[in-house]
Parts: structure tokens; sequence; C-alpha cells
């Protein structure tokens, strides 16, 4: 046996040794597809309090992707988007996706506005919108350098508001490409529930081009709705770059830190290559602790899942 040969066996062998002795963390490490994003919503009534503070403890519990929302304070938490992506990046982090309104913000028919921990109904500061402010919005979010651009929410209480909406959204979508940015759509739960006999997120699905308009897919409130998140990548692979994830109790009315609920997230995360998922952003909607929450959820992501 030569030298060559020799030195190649015995590196190989070391190898693989080192790779049976892995396990735990170090095993995950090497099998991880994907890092943990967060989307800021969590912090909604702690953030504008102290931006850096709130980023700076998000940073320290493990996640390295965010997703911003609106803020109090107007802008990007205060600052103009390349301010705020300078600081996300100097906390060791990567601003990826921005949530934006799809219109004027309106209650839906027959719902009450969510009530913050402290038991007040949550007060929704005045922000720009994609049907009147849409070429102001991408423009913003491709100086931040985010790679998606998501309507949040959008009103869809008759048919001709639904399209109305999909109007908005192809057009967006058009103009986002422009600006090398991906457009996506975030649901929740009521646009999986008929508007005069039509579903509002199939026609979302079958009316904007695929290439156009993602998907990003709250996989708690598409279950709540009675919908299988893994039957929808089938239906439509590779429509779904974007994922929340929160849980929620047995009676898929109370959103709980993933990981302390009914979700079963493990067959759904194996599907992640069918969806097409990209990034994913733990979410918690209006916690009584957003810290303790966050830290629970990718404490059990990081043990449970591989992501």
């Amino acid at each position: 046996m030569n030298l060559n040969r020799r030195k190649f066996l015995q590196n190989t062998g070391t190898l693989v040794l080192g790779s049976v002795a892995l396990s735990g963390k170090a095993a995950n490490f090497l099998m991880a597809k994907h890092t943990v994003g967060i989307q800021l919503y969590t912090f909604f009534n702690v953030i504008d309090a102290d931006v850096k503070g709130t980023l700076t403890k998000v940073a320290a519990a493990g996640y390295k992707d965010i997703e911003s929302a609106f803020s109090k304070k107007g802008g990007y938490y205060g600052m103009p988007p390349k301010d705020f992506k300078s600081l996300v990046n100097d906390l060791g982090m990567s601003w990826k996706s921005h949530h934006v309104l799809g219109a004027p913000f309106k209650m839906p028919v027959g719902t009450k506005m969510p009530t913050t921990p402290d038991g007040k109904p949550m007060v929704i500061p005045p922000m720009k919108n994609l049907k009147d402010n849409m070429q102001q919005l991408v423009d913003e979010a491709a100086e931040g350098g985010v790679k998606y651009l998501v309507c949040a929410s959008t009103p869809f209480e008759t048919l001709a508001e639904l399209n109305s909406s999909i109007e908005v959204l192809n057009k967006t979508g058009e103009a986002a490409k422009k600006a090398g940015l991906q457009f996506a759509y975030h649901n929740h739960d009521r646009e999986f529930h008929a508007v005069e006999g039509k579903i509002p997120y199939d026609m979302m699905l079958s009316e904007t081009d695929p290439a156009m308009v993602k998907m990003e897919l709250d996989l708690a409130w598409a279950i709540k709705a009675g919908k299988d998140p893994v039957a929808m990548f089938k239906q439509h692979p590779g429509r779904f770059p974007l994922w929340h994830v929160k849980d929620l109790d047995a009676g898929r009315e109370n959103v709980l830190p993933v990981g302390s609920g009914t979700i079963n997230f493990k067959p759904i995360f194996a599907a992640a290559s069918i969806a097409g998922m990209q990034n994913f952003f733990v979410e918690h909607d209006m916690p009584k602790d957003a810290f303790a929450s966050m830290t629970s959820s990718i404490t059990y992501i990081n043990k449970n899942l591989n992501v």
C-alpha cells in the first residue's frame, strides 16, 4: 500500500468515526438546512420602547433571521430601512422579509380588535398600504435589502372586494419583481371560509401568477381552518417559500409557543422541500411574555425539528 492510499484511508476512517461520534447539537448542526427566524409582531407591545434592546435579546436567544412588521413609531421601528438593516446586521442577524397591509386597515365584519396582554384593545397606528402606497413600500423594502415583501392581510368581505385585492396582489408582484424582490401573501384562517360561494385563498392561488405572488403559509391559521399544510404543499409545490410557525391549544383558539400545543410539526417540516420553503419565522400573537415565548419556541425547534 503506497503512502497516499494509506493517508486516504486514515483520513476516511477518521471522518467516519467522527461522524458516528457526533450527536445532539453537533449532529443537528450538520443536518440543518435553515436558520431560525422570528416575526417581530411577536414583540408588538414592547419593541418600540427599546428596539435595539429587543433585537439584542432576540439575537442572544439564537434567532438568525428577522421578519419585520408595522411599528407604533412608524417606518421601520422609527428608522429608515437602511438604518434598521444595519442594526439587525450588527447584531449578527439577517433581515429577510417585511410585512405590509394590502389596503387601509379595517376590522373584518363580526370581529373585534385583538386585546393586548393588559386586556385593552390593540391600537393600530396609521399605516401605508399597497392599494394606496404600493410603489413607495416596494422601493423602501428594496432599499432595506430584504428578499421578500409580504402582504400581511387584505380586505375581502365581498367578492368585489376580493377581486380588487387580487388585482393589488398581482400589481405588487410585478412591481416587486422589477425591484428585485419576491412578493408573497400571508394568510389567516378567514381566507379559507367562503365569500359569496368562493374560497378567497383558492382564488388567490389560482388568479395570481405563481412566479410573482408566492405564499407565506401561517401553519397554525391554516390548520385552525381545517387545512392540511402537507396536502397544500403537494397540490401547489414550490409556492410556499415562507412559513409562520406558532402552536395552538386543543380548541384551536389560543396561540401558544411552538411545541407547547397540539400541532405536530414534524411531518410539516419533513415536507419543506415540497413546499419550497426557504425561510420560516416563529410568531406568537400578543403573548403575555414575548421573550419567554421566543425562548421556549426556539428551544423546542432546535431540540425536536430537523430544520
